[in-house]
């Protein structure tokens, strides 16, 4: 497998990093975070011009046909730069269109950065398990009426339309009988509670009260949304795996500049050998880290199902371990300054913090990774 970026790819991220440095530097976002909507119209509007909205979406939708492998030179730079924008959200929004097909209208408007999409699909006793779902999804002349909530929907008040999963017939816990729907976030009997979360970003409680919908708002076949539901949040998944990358290399790299420029005893205590140990621990998680997440970008996009679980769920736990320990270590070696709201690292250990959790924590990844076919040797007479 070839794992050299090509020049395309490299220039999409060099043209991130370049904005990030100039356009978005911490205290630009610090600004950004305690704003009324905790994020900027301007920077969209940057990330709209530069491609990134299109990125992702076909061609037939005014979109580049990026891959997954594409948008991880993306996600890093993004993590790398603790952008706040509803990008993940609109992304992964997106990508429940795109898996479903005949959506371009609507994808359109997602490339040219006119609309922003959020995912309301956790609800208060699923967890980390997507088929938990106890929102109804009720068949109502040519439609369907939607009524439960949806929690910790990131970045759900700065959207113009919900991706909202719903069961429209079997029980709370089964694969079949669930449907996806594109809910406008101004419909009638939706209301939303937003929220600042730890690492900065914005999440949102989704209430629907009886919120009818026309059969044009089912996204795919009635019943039979959990396929698409299932490879979108894998897709989601490998990239928090690349952003929580970006998000290491500069916690690591602030770590290193710290190291050589604190002194004790009259030395930088990056002479300290134990310390120097303790960053070769952090460079192992982070690279091992870079590998996995690279893994699951170049099996994200695969019609292999248990392929993709495989890769994806090996590469979330592995990201997700590396994630806490990297970030444990250089708050660690940063001192007190390390939990500062000062210090761009506190943010990125908060970030990283967040990443492990959302779309499904160590503890789930590895049990997923352990249930899919050909894990446990066959059974010999």
């Amino acid at each position: 497998m070839d794992f050299q970026f090509n020049q395309e790819q490299q220039q999409f991220a060099d043209a991130l990093r370049r904005w990030v440095d100039k356009d978005y530097p911490f205290e630009t976002r610090k600004q950004i975070v305690h704003s009324a909507t905790g994020t900027s119209d301007l920077a969209w509007a940057t990330l709209a011009e530069l491609g990134m909205t299109a990125l992702p979406l076909p061609a037939g939708a005014g979109g580049f046909d990026g891959t997954a492998v594409d948008m991880l030179l993306v996600m890093q730079e993004l993590g790398r730069g603790l952008v706040v924008e509803p990008y993940l959200a609109t992304v992964l929004g997106a990508r429940f269109l795109s898996l479903a097909g005949g959506h371009d209208a609507m994808l359109e408007q997602v490339a040219s950065g006119s609309l922003k999409l959020a995912c309301a699909l956790g609800e208060r006793q699923s967890r980390h398990d997507m088929h938990a779902i106890a929102t109804t999804a009720k068949a109502s002349g040519d439609g369907f009426v939607l009524d439960g909530e949806k929690t910790v929907v990131i970045h759900g008040a700065q959207a113009g339309a919900l991706i909202v999963s719903a069961r429209s017939s079997g029980g709370q816990s089964d694969t079949d009988g669930i449907s996806l729907f594109l809910v406008p976030a101004d419909a009638p009997g939706v209301s939303v509670r937003d929220y600042r979360t730890i690492d900065g970003q914005r999440a949102a409680t989704v209430t629907l009260v009886q919120v009818v919908l026309g059969h044009e708002a089912l996204i795919g076949q009635t019943g039979q949304g959990w396929p698409v539901l299932d490879a979108a949040v894998d897709y989601g998944a490998a990239l928090l795996c690349a952003e929580a990358v970006g998000a290491m290399d500069a916690i690591f790299a602030a770590t290193l500049e710290y190291l050589k420029t604190r002194q004790q005893f009259g030395a930088p205590i990056g002479k300290f050998q134990a310390l120097q140990h303790r960053m070769a621990d952090m460079f192992i998680h982070l690279e091992q880290a870079r590998s996995m997440a690279m893994l699951a970008a170049a099996k994200a996009d695969s019609d292999d199902a248990v392929e993709r679980r495989r890769s994806v769920s090996a590469a979330k736990a592995r990201v997700g371990l590396a994630a806490t320990f990297v970030g444990q270590q250089a708050v660690q070696l940063h001192g007190g300054m390390g939990v500062t709201d000062e210090l761009p690292a506190a943010h990125h250990f908060k970030r990283l913090s967040m990443i492990a959790l959302t779309l499904g924590d160590v503890e789930h990844h590895i049990e997923r990774f352990i249930a899919q076919p050909g894990f446990l040797p066959t059974e010999t007479a």
